[in-house]
């Protein structure tokens, strides 16, 4: 299992926009983490933070 992914990874992962991750880094909300040039991000902080959205109603 990973435990990270880069952004474009983290894209697909969650469905959210590239963006939308970087809105989501600036409001402190997931820190992203630096290997070189390369962003990368938890997968458990991406999990954690789909999961504390909201319920859609319907």
């Amino acid at each position: 299992m990973r435990i990270s992914a880069t952004i474009p990874e983290a894209v697909e992962m969650t469905g959210l926009s590239r963006s939308a991750l970087y809105r989501i880094f600036n409001e402190g909300k997931i820190t992203p983490r630096k290997n070189g040039k390369r962003t990368l991000v938890l997968v458990e902080d991406l999990r954690r933070y789909v999961e504390s959205l909201p319920k859609a109603e319907g």
